[in-house]
């Protein structure tokens, strides 16, 4: 059984879009992941929780802002991810940071990361300071608006090739049976007291079929032995005195409008949780 956390802080994440937060720090192309972590959101875990020359890891990559934000702030990165296309936007965006004068080093890996401990160099075992990542949320989000002559439609809404073995396309049992194989190996990559970071946020599978995602992550989490230590909430919309000011997509205000004009009391999403655990 998971252990309840309340929420103890408030990460002011996003008070700037996210296409600005990327603006000038990634290279065109970045935006074609579905699920990319804010920068702000990376780079206040990484400056939180380790120090200057630390090893930060991130099995499931995508295109590299965990990496980049770890090399901006002078420590070490390797990530791994099962998507080609995304490693080699993960590579040139660390290799943009570096032309950049970012002093941190980072190694990108292509590969299933349920077998991470074959991927990663076995120097790295137990040096880790920090896994910060965060899983697929099913196949697909929202993604981006494409206007054509024809009319609006999404792109760059799918995380990958269903024939690889992504585990966006896995279903949820399986998707948590697979991050709990990634975490166990994450585990034994980290010092002791290391840390693991895992943002989540609750997922809807039909508008009236909520799945607590961010809990059966903790549950997922524990199973391997690590120990909650916090939870916060990492703002996905910015606050201007004291009000939420949101940055969702015109999908995702459509979803909101049409689940209430059917009587479902769906909000838009301001935030992802924070799951913050340490190793024995």
């Amino acid at each position: 059984m998971a252990e309840t956390l309340p929420i103890t802080s408030v990460w002011l994440t996003c008070q700037i879009p996210a296409r600005d937060q990327r603006r000038g720090r990634y290279v065109p192309g970045t935006s074609s992941h579905p699920g990319k972590m804010l920068p702000h959101l990376a780079a206040h875990a990484i400056s939180s929780y380790t120090t200057p020359g630390d090893l930060v890891f991130d099995p499931m990559c995508g295109v590299g802002t965990t990496l980049v934000e770890a090399t901006h702030l002078g420590r070490h990165g390797i990530g791994i991810d099962i998507e080609p296309r995304f490693t080699t936007l993960a590579e040139a965006n660390a290799a943009f940071a570096a032309s950049q004068g970012a002093p941190g080093t980072a190694q990108v890996l292509t590969g299933d990361a349920t077998g991470l401990l074959d991927l990663v160099p076995a120097s790295a075992v137990g040096q880790v300071g920090l896994v910060l990542t965060s899983p697929p949320y099913g196949r697909g989000t929202h993604g981006l608006v494409l206007t054509t002559s024809t009319g609006v439609r999404k792109r760059d809404h799918h995380y990958g090739d269903r024939e690889r073995g992504n585990l966006a396309y896995a279903g949820w049992s399986r998707l948590l049976d697979g991050f709990a194989t990634i975490l166990a190996a994450s585990y034994q990559l980290l010092r002791p007291g290391g840390t693991v970071i895992i943002t989540c946020r609750p997922v809807r599978r039909q508008r009236d079929d909520l799945i607590d995602l961010p809990g059966e992550l903790l549950a997922v989490a524990q199973s391997v032995g690590l120990i909650p230590v916090q939870r916060c909430a990492a703002m996905l919309a910015a606050v201007r005195d004291g009000q939420i000011v949101h940055r969702a997509n015109m999908f995702g205000l459509i979803a909101v409008r049409r689940a209430r004009d059917d009587g479902i009391p769906v909000h838009l999403v301001a935030h992802e949780d924070v799951l913050i655990l340490h190793r024995r």
